[in-house]
């Protein structure tokens, strides 16, 4: 029984391996990641990837020019990663959280890319969000957490930080004591309290305006970027309807904004 379970979950991994590099890697989308964070970095800035997962948007700073620190504790993903982006970024076996340590990594084997760390957000966004209400976590994975703050220390402050990881982004921002220029965090409907408290978050550390990308698009939503408030506004109102996006922030002094 356990060589059959094992054979069903390697079988479900590459199912959900295959599916991802469509979704993720599929024609054309590299350019429109190069469009989309072309005004956050420039050549030699640093950026940060946390969740990196098959390793896009990490391709598409590097090919922007930054460097890369990118987080991935999940080591089938880490190895596509590097397969997909190549040996030139720092690739971390590590999750981000607000304090360092370890944690257990719920892993759902037919799609590694919703793997979490945020048991709330595991238990119930099936039953809120009906993307979600095939999937199981069935395994589990100690994994090393750091802070957003213990990389800036080694690496430097980063240009942009990318945040996917399922439920967790304001445990992640809750790891930053500083405004950083510009980020991203995932929204997904039926856990838009999480986006409240990133929101949250970043109203504490500086002066943020704030743009949506629906889904996996690769342009902006909003032809001006809004408050604090007029997100939160958003999100109360069921963010549009929409299932998934990314919330971006910049600070109100970018130059974005010159």
């Amino acid at each position: 029984m356990r060589d059959t379970a094992a054979i069903k979950a390697r079988w479900l991994s590459t199912f959900g391996i295959a599916r991802s590099l469509l979704i993720y890697w599929r024609p054309g989308r590299q350019r429109g990641l190069k469009n989309l964070y072309r005004p956050f970095l420039s050549p030699g800035a640093l950026a940060f990837d946390v969740g990196a997962h098959l390793g896009d948007r990490s391709a598409a700073f590097r090919a922007l020019g930054a460097r890369v620190v990118a987080l991935e504790p999940q080591p089938l993903l880490a190895r596509w990663c590097h397969r997909m982006v190549g040996g030139d970024i720092t690739l971390l076996p590590l999750a981000a959280g607000a304090t360092p340590g370890y944690a257990e990594l719920a892993i759902s084997p037919a799609n590694l890319t919703v793997s979490t760390l945020a048991d709330q957000w595991r238990e119930q966004i099936g039953q809120r969000n009906p993307g979600f209400a095939h999937l199981h976590w069935a395994e589990r994975m100690r994994v090393e957490v750091t802070t957003l703050d213990t990389l800036i220390d080694e690496y430097g402050e980063p240009a942009f930080i990318k945040i996917d990881v399922e439920g967790f982004e304001a445990d992640v921002l809750a790891g930053l004591s500083r405004p950083v220029a510009a980020l991203s965090v995932e929204f997904v409907s039926g856990a838009l309290a999480v986006s409240h408290a990133c929101i949250e978050c970043l109203s504490a550390l500086g002066d943020y305006r704030y743009n949506i990308v629906a889904g996996e698009q690769r342009t902006f939503r909003w032809a001006s970027w809004k408050s604090d408030a007029e997100v939160h506004a958003w999100l109360a109102a069921d963010a549009d309807g929409l299932a998934s996006g990314d919330i971006y922030a910049c600070r109100a002094d970018h130059t974005l904004f010159n």
